[in-house]
């Protein structure tokens, strides 16, 4: 195949449309997390995703789990991680099995601002969705997203 190739042209032009997808959806979300609730999308993330640990067997993440579930490197997810825990969202403590571990849990105040900041990502997602398919580049992968059923 050659740069000019018609297929890898075409995959190219998906690859983008997805990526501006992504994009706009980020930034409606992003804009309506911080003014609403001071929070990132980052921070709504991390929040989230920790929100669903339990306490039975391998219900805490370890921090590189948290950051492949975040889409962050290890030490971002633990500058993030300490921001938050600076702000009283979350708290960091030593595994009881293996002293080298930490976990991190989200605290009532973090649970709250969640709890809180929930229906506004909602709302801003099917927002940005909205506003996407009316783009007919955008449309049918629009159209994907709103189809997928991910297994819990």
């Amino acid at each position: 195949m050659t740069a000019t190739d018609p297929a890898l042209t075409a995959l190219s032009q998906s690859w983008c449309a997805l990526s501006l997808l992504h994009g706009k959806i980020e930034a409606h979300i992003e804009r309506a997390l911080e003014t609403q609730h001071g929070l990132s999308m980052r921070e709504y993330s991390l929040l989230d995703v920790l929100s669903r640990q339990h306490s039975g067997l391998g219900g805490h993440l370890q921090m590189k789990q948290v950051a492949d579930a975040v889409v962050l490197s290890q030490s971002a997810t633990t500058r993030l991680v300490t921001r938050l825990e600076d702000r009283g969202l979350l708290t960091r403590y030593l595994c009881d099995t293996d002293r080298r571990g930490i976990y991190t849990d989200v605290t009532d105040a973090g649970l709250a601002l969640l709890a809180e900041a929930r229906p506004t990502n909602d709302a801003a997602l099917r927002e940005a969705l909205d506003e996407a398919a009316r783009n007919p580049e955008l449309a049918p992968l629009v159209r994907t997203v709103e189809e997928l059923r991910v297994p819990a």
